[in-house]
Order: C-alpha cells, then sequence, then structure tokens
C-alpha cells in the first residue's frame, strides 16, 4: 500500500512538473525590439487565426469564381493571392494586438514606407481593381467590339491591369483597366454583331424628294453587306441651311468593318445622283452690301 501511495504521488509530481514545463513553454518570450515581445501561445493563436482565414478566403474564393470561365477563373486566382497574402498581414496584426502584443511601434515604423509606396502604386492598384470587376461581372469578352475614348477596338486579350484590342487599322489599342471605371464605354457586340449604321447626306432645295428617298435605297440595297431584314429606311431629317437633310438607315453584321461598306454605299450614292441630276450643295450664305 505505501508503494502504491508512492507511486500516485510521484505520477502527480511528474504530471505538474510536466504541465508546468508546457506552461513554460507556452509562456516563452521572443524579444524582436526592445517593445515588441512575442509568446510562444502569441504565435500558436496566430497560426490559428491565420488557418480559419485560409479556410473563409478559399469558400469564397469558390464563390466568386463559380460563374466564371476556365481562363478568366486562372487570371482571378492570380490577383485573388495578393490579396489573400494582404489579408493575411492584416489578421496576423491584428491577432498580435488582439493578444496583448504591442504593434504600434511596428506601424509606426511602417507607415512612411507605407504611404509611399500606396502614392507610387495607385493607379496599378486601380488598374488591377478594375480588372477584377470585369472578369465578375463579364461587361467585355474576347471578340467583342468596344468604343473608348472615341478610339474602336476588337478585344484581343483581358489581362488583370490591361486590355488588348486591334483596331481597324491593324494596330494594338493597349487601354489600362481603369478607364473603364472613369469613361464611357459602349460594347458594339454586347446584343450581338449586327448593328445599326447610318450616312448623312444633304440634297438641293428643290430635287424630287421621293426619288431621293428610293436612290438612297437602292444604293444601300447594291451594297453585299447590307442586311435585307430589317430593310434600309430613309430618313427626312430637317430643311437645313443649305440643303434638304436626310439619313439613310440599314443593318450591317459586322460592324467592326462598318467603315468599308459605308464608303463603297457613298460612292453609289454619288453615282445614282449624278445619273438622275440630283445635285449635293455645297454651304452657301448670301451676303447684300448696302451703300450708304
Amino acid at each position: 500500500m505505501i508503494f502504491q501511495k508512492l507511486n500516485k504521488i510521484e505520477e502527480v509530481v511528474t504530471e505538474s512538473s510536466a504541465w508546468e514545463k508546457i506552461e513554460d513553454f507556452l509562456h516563452l518570450h521572443i524579444n524582436i525590439t526592445d517593445k515588441i515581445s512575442i509568446s510562444t501561445l502569441d504565435l500558436i493563436i496566430v497560426s490559428f487565426a491565420i488557418f480559419i482565414t485560409a479556410i473563409v478566403l478559399r469558400v469564397l474564393f469558390r464563390i466568386m469564381t463559380r460563374r466564371l470561365p476556365s481562363e478568366d477563373k486562372g487570371k482571378f486566382k492570380v490577383i485573388f493571392g495578393y490579396f489573400r497574402w494582404l489579408i493575411y498581414v492584416i489578421i496576423f496584426l491584428i491577432t498580435l494586438n488582439s493578444v496583448g502584443v504591442n504593434v504600434t511601434a511596428l506601424f509606426a515604423a511602417s507607415a512612411a514606407l507605407l504611404i509611399g509606396i500606396g502614392l507610387a502604386l495607385q493607379t496599378l492598384f486601380q488598374d488591377i481593381i478594375s480588372g477584377v470587376f470585369i472578369l465578375i461581372d463579364q461587361t467585355v469578352h474576347v471578340g467583342d467590339i468596344i468604343e473608348i475614348d472615341d478610339r474602336v477596338g476588337r478585344v484581343e486579350e483581358i489581362k488583370l491591369r490591361t486590355t488588348r484590342a486591334v483596331t481597324i487599322d491593324n494596330k494594338v489599342l493597349v487601354i489600362p483597366n481603369h478607364l473603364y471605371l472613369t469613361n464611357l464605354l459602349y460594347n458594339w457586340t454586347q446584343n450581338g454583331s449586327i448593328t445599326r449604321e447610318s450616312i448623312d447626306v444633304g440634297v438641293a432645295y428643290g430635287s424630287d424628294v421621293e426619288l431621293v428617298k428610293k436612290l438612297l435605297i437602292q444604293a444601300a440595297d447594291m451594297q453585299k453587306d447590307v442586311l435585307k431584314h430589317p430593310e434600309p429606311v430613309v430618313i427626312f431629317n430637317n430643311f437645313g441651311d443649305s440643303a434638304l437633310d436626310f439619313k439613310l438607315v440599314f443593318t450591317l453584321n459586322d460592324s467592326f468593318k462598318a467603315t468599308f461598306p459605308k464608303s463603297d454605299i457613298r460612292f453609289t450614292i454619288d453615282k445614282l445622283f449624278r445619273e438622275n441630276n440630283i445635285s449635293i450643295p455645297f454651304p452657301q450664305r448670301d451676303v447684300h452690301i448696302y451703300n450708304k
């Protein structure tokens, strides 16, 4: 009996000694600076907080990218990775502060550096954030014809910072993504490749307006790129200062190359007007001189 009691006492002492060692290990402090000291328990809590954050971010990533195409999902994953590390740093500092570690000195030391970096990379972050918005809401797709800042191009590639488009002159148009947030964007083909185009023309006063209407529709019908449905129409716009103003409205299947069929239609209009004695007047003014 005596030996059994002694063994139990020895076990209790041993367990107590082990627990004290664990406590000593958990409260072991690492002095980074004179004002910043981190214990082993603090590191465990921070690690657990980052682990939970990683799980939440993974779930959030799956929710945000579930409707994105696989190619856009890969691009979004890259930028999401940058923000993930930023969130990890924020969670790390907040957790340290919550467990009693003084991070004020660390903030004070890095404040000037962070402000300088923020100002230098302001435009870069605007471009990247805009690129994320484009990927998420699918405002622009590869192959779309867009107009921004009076420039028209067919989108060839959408990156996180820039969008690359090719103009009708086969020139590469590099568009910083932040322009989508600050400028008015026209997407010519979001509703399909078919678009309505128009040509304005003026004829001399006294011209047969019914004949003018017939010739304009004939000019559109002679152009192979103009769709038959809906049919071309002619609008009598106004009685102008020097001419009767008409607008020929028609439909094209490829708006990106609209310049060429519109040019051909103008050639045809000029030819038909000459054959039918319809004149296109130039601007003119009457000057009256009075002698006193």
